[in-house]
């Protein structure tokens, strides 16, 4: 017990929240807070909600009190995102727009948020970088907190999109999850979030010259799609869309893709260290060593892996009712298919078998290219009931 409790303060430390949040009050706020928010949507909600409202809305309740009590930086950076976003939401009311206010206009409103989240993020994949070769802790400080601020706009951004999808028409309203911008920026803003999770629990900055890269890529072509493509205009949602489920099933696939994203690249981490080590060569004096990163890889595909099932379990009940199967073999269901086998098979490897080492790398890292054609290949390239995502 000492020993996580050390290793818990560590955390919050070394994120470069004040330990002056710490302890019992600040838990209590945080489950007050979250006590209050979820009796008022009782109150203003509850004649039209249905059982699984009421299931989804406890459900929420535990998880959000639970992260917030076993990492506290989740607290802070929530009470961040929620300001920032009921504040834009406020703006709105009073009749504040983008094009009367510049504070809407360059830094609150959902696109000029995720653009902010957009430039933190690739700023914080190139200083991982160079902390990789300097090995500069001001440098891994200066990565890590612009890693926090793309995760704070990145969430900003869904929130305030979220209130901006009525505001065009009040029947378009949606959670922000409906076309391929708003999923690479949900994409974006938990890949990140998870990874500083990871990267604070296990004191582990190196891995974010791995893991961030990837994030880049993935800012870069969310930045591809809005200027190329205008893939950021409010549209109504098709009607394949227009369900409750989405907000379930949609934001549970994706913070499951970003896990799985997070353990692949680690996978490479661990292949590249182990390579290091052969050679006598100097990365492997930065990386937290073969047993943390094993450890990542398998709390990564875990908790991805849950999240992935329950995602995929509750999409077969919104597909009979939306097209009369629980299973129709369409590709993506296909491909989703795949994937639960591919990890299934890795966690029965690893806890019933007891595999370590370098080909669970290996197999970590490769299934990268197994969720990477789920998430995006199969909607860009394949035809189906899900081909709503094609550019």
């Amino acid at each position: 017990m000492n020993s996580v409790h050390v290793r818990f303060d560590g955390l919050n430390n070394d994120d470069g929240l004040r330990p002056g949040w710490h302890g019992r009050g600040m838990d209590g706020l945080w489950a007050l807070l979250l006590t209050g928010g979820a009796v008022a949507l009782l109150l203003l909600f509850s004649k039209s909600f249905g059982y699984w409202q009421y299931v989804i809305l406890g459900s929420w309740y535990v998880a959000l009190i639970a992260a917030g009590l076993y990492w506290r930086p989740f607290q802070i950076v929530t009470y961040v995102v929620v300001a920032l976003s009921l504040f834009a939401v406020w703006l709105y009311s009073v009749g504040q727009t983008p094009d009367n206010n510049w504070l809407m206009r360059y830094v609150l409103q959902g696109d000029a948020a995720a653009l902010w989240m957009s430039g933190f993020l690739l700023f914080a994949t190139i200083g991982y970088e160079v902390y990789l070769f300097t090995h500069k802790s001001s440098v891994a400080a200066a990565s890590t907190a612009m890693a926090w601020l793309g995760v704070i706009m990145g969430f900003t951004a869904l929130g305030v999109r979220w209130r901006e999808t009525y505001i065009g028409h009040p029947s378009w309203g949606h959670i922000p999850v409906g076309n391929l911008w708003e999923v690479m920026l949900l994409f974006c803003a938990s890949t990140s979030l998870f990874y500083l999770f990871y990267e604070s629990r296990y004191k582990a900055k190196a891995l974010g010259a791995f893991v961030m890269p990837l994030v880049g890529v993935a800012v870069l072509f969310f930045l591809w799609i809005t200027f190329a493509q205008n893939m950021d205009k409010i549209q109504p949602l098709i009607p394949a869309l227009q369900s409750f489920w989405i907000k379930l099933h949609v934001p549970m696939m994706f913070i499951a893709y970003a896990n799985f994203t997070i353990a692949s690249l680690v996978g490479f981490a661990y292949i590249l260290d182990g390579a290091s080590q052969k050679r006598g060569g100097g990365l492997a004096s930065i990386l937290p060593g073969q047993p943390i990163m094993d450890d990542i890889m398998y709390a990564a595909i875990t908790f991805g892996f849950l999240l992935f099932t329950i995602s995929t379990i509750l999409g077969a009940v919104w597909a009979a009712q939306a097209w009369g199967g629980f299973w129709s073999w369409d590709p993506k269901e296909t491909w989703s298919l795949i994937v639960w086998l591919n990890y299934a098979g890795y966690l029965h490897a690893r806890t019933v078998k007891g595999w370590r080492g370098t080909n669970m790398a290996w197999w970590s890292f490769l299934s990268l290219w197994i969720v990477s054609f789920c998430f995006l290949g199969v909607n860009l390239f394949l035809s189906g009931l899900h081909s709503y995502g094609k550019l």
